[in-house]
């Protein structure tokens, strides 16, 4: 079975391959009303009174089209097909030819604008939407996807397939040494070692340099020097009983407190 072109119904080349990047069931479709200069599309007044200026219930699919020319080069596309779900009639279809065919609605996150297009080049704008956000999110994924495709997101031609570098690994140059071969460091005066010193001039040096400081005094003195311990509690306070007057007792008439 050859190979229909989704956009305009006519067959395409029998070496044509066709991927579906996305694909669901029921998405709404709406007639919208002309974008609001500095606001957007609206999507609330997509669905206002009763949601009247919904026209049809559509299955939606991101199709990608791969044709080789005759040149050899192989050219790509990418439609946006909204069909009747119950036949796969076409409804309407847009060529993703430029990231501005799919705008989101600025007040909801699950509706899209789409600028469709007949066989005759005419244009319309409908409006999109998904009954859950996980949905939306997908589709918006898959697009993000055919703009790679397509070499918008490397910067290339639209609708030429980006070429992919290949280097073997037979062409990567060979850095090791070969037989005789030898490297030459030159470390800065940094890095250098220090050079030996001879007799002389270790005699020749000041024995003061060499000399240690002198120990630390123990005695202890006014201004300076190393403090003693403190002085522990003395036996005879350890060993002494406090009176009842010390306690604040008074001995009374009946002499000591016992």
């Amino acid at each position: 079975m050859e190979p229909i072109d989704p956009a305009t119904g006519q067959p395409l080349p029998p070496d044509a391959i066709q991927r579906v990047l996305f694909i669901i069931g029921t998405v709404h479709v709406y007639n919208i009303p002309p974008l609001t200069p500095g606001r957007g599309h609206l999507a609330a007044t997509w669905t206002a009174e009763g949601n009247k200026r919904q026209i049809f219930t559509a299955r939606l699919r991101v199709l990608e089209t791969a044709i080789t020319q005759a040149t050899g080069e192989e050219e790509v596309k990418a439609d946006i097909i909204l069909e009747d779900p119950r036949n796969g009639q076409l409804f309407a279809a847009a060529p993703y030819r430029a990231a501005a065919v799919v705008e989101p609605a600025s007040d909801s996150s699950r509706f899209f604008a789409l600028r469709v297009q007949d066989e005759a080049g005419r244009k319309a704008t409908l409006g999109i939407g998904f009954e859950e956000r996980s949905d939306a999110f997908d589709f918006g994924v898959s697009l993000q996807e055919a703009q790679k495709t397509l070499g918008w997101a490397q910067g290339g031609p639209p609708g030429k397939k980006p070429v992919v570098e290949r280097k073997d690994s037979a062409e990567k140059r060979d850095l090791s040494l070969k037989e005789g071969e030898t490297i030459t460091v030159n470390l800065p005066a940094r890095f250098g070692r220090r050079k030996p010193q001879t007799g002389e001039e270790i005699s020749s040096t000041s024995l003061s340099s060499f000399s240690l400081p002198p120990p630390p005094s123990t005695t202890s003195s006014k201004g300076g020097g190393i403090l003693p311990p403190p002085p522990g509690p003395s036996t005879s306070s350890r060993a002494k009983r406090l009176s009842a007057a010390d306690l604040g007792f008074d001995d009374g008439k009946f002499g000591e407190f016992a």
